[in-house]
């Protein structure tokens, strides 16, 4: 039975101590306080008052170490007379918890001083008792104690040496710093590497890296903004047969992989489909022509289950882009453009 409750007990320190790895505070602080003493045993002596203050340390989750100093004086000293008492202990705190609220168990051995009328003599005390603090701020917390004092004193009476006390404490913990973690709260976070990796990537190749790129997967060939959102872009290869607004079947391939990144496009502004000419033919011709051609354009699309609004446009051979003196010229006037529309 003593070997299990022996089992149970390690384990219990080990499990602390495993715990008590995670937390990081471990600063100093100064603790002033004020106590209420009930005095015991025969001397007959009234209740008392008193001060003091402890350093401390942080020592883990679980445990703080103290030294404390205190003066408390009280009446009653048989005859008349006043009993002072000067001393201090060094104690280990034990907390249940660290929170807003901790409880915690203590145990303190020392020594103090005893002075009455005609006496005065120094002796050993022990104390154990219970307590908590309440955080008020990082650097400001509320404590109370309630503690059994052992006090064994052959000076002060002369038929009595042994002494029951309970002493009462309440004051202020001061840590010493900054509360770990409570600064870091207010620092960004250091970005991923998966944040750092994307900045030399360009998947979709327009030209803006993807840590920045708002629309990712634009075709080939589009003009984008600095965002990597799309502009416009020439659909090349996107030819009709002579004289007319039917689509080659070249043609209609390439408008299916236009659709298809279409549809899986986030951005989902209106498109402008344009409609341009060589100067082959007269002027109004060509701008029928145009007309005929983007308005062929959009209804293929919309087929294939585009969502975007599509604008069906003609500017016949208003807009060119090369000389219309030579074929190479002509053959690159006759095109089709989307047109990504703002808001």
């Amino acid at each position: 039975m003593k070997k299990s409750l022996l089992a149970i007990g390690l384990t219990g320190i080990f499990a602390a101590a495993a715990q008590a790895g995670d937390f990081n505070d471990d600063r100093f602080y100064a603790a002033p306080f004020a106590s209420y003493i009930n005095t015991g045993g025969d001397r007959d002596a009234k209740d008392g008052w008193g001060g003091g203050l402890g350093i401390g340390k942080i020592i883990n989750q679980f445990f703080n170490v103290e030294l404390r100093g205190f003066y408390q004086g009280f009446g009653g000293y048989p005859g008349g007379g006043r009993w002072d008492l000067t001393g201090g202990t060094a104690d280990v705190q034990f907390y249940l918890m660290r929170d807003t609220f901790s409880p915690y168990t203590v145990l303190g051995l020392g020594g103090m001083n005893t002075s009455v009328p005609g006496h005065s003599g120094a002796t050993f005390i022990g104390e154990a008792g219970v307590g908590f603090t309440y955080e008020v701020l990082d650097n400001l917390l509320l404590r109370s104690d309630v503690r059994y004092r052992y006090n064994y004193d052959t000076s002060s009476l002369p038929n009595e040496d042994q002494y029951h006390d309970m002493v009462v404490n309440a004051g202020f913990v001061i840590p010493f710093g900054d509360k770990p973690g409570a600064a870091k709260a207010e620092t960004p976070p250091p970005a991923p590497a998966a944040k750092l990796e994307c900045a030399g990537r360009d998947s979709d190749g327009d030209g803006v890296n993807d840590c920045d790129d708002r629309c990712p997967g634009t075709l080939k060939g589009t003009k984008v903004d600095e965002t990597g959102c799309p502009i416009r872009i020439e659909l090349r290869g996107v030819n009709f047969k002579y004289d007319s607004a039917e689509l080659t079947e070249g043609a209609k391939g390439i408008l299916d992989g236009v659709s298809e990144t279409l549809i899986n496009f986030p951005q989902k502004k209106d498109i402008e489909v344009q409609g341009h000419t060589s100067s082959e033919g007269t002027t109004k011709y060509n701008q029928k022509l145009s007309e005929r051609r983007s308005a062929s354009v959009v209804a293929y699309l919309k087929r294939a289950g585009v969502t975007n609004r599509l604008h069906a446009k003609g500017y016949g051979e208003d807009y060119p882009v090369a000389d219309n003196s030579t074929e190479d010229g002509r053959s690159k006037n006759r095109r089709v453009e989307l047109i990504w529309m703002s808001e």
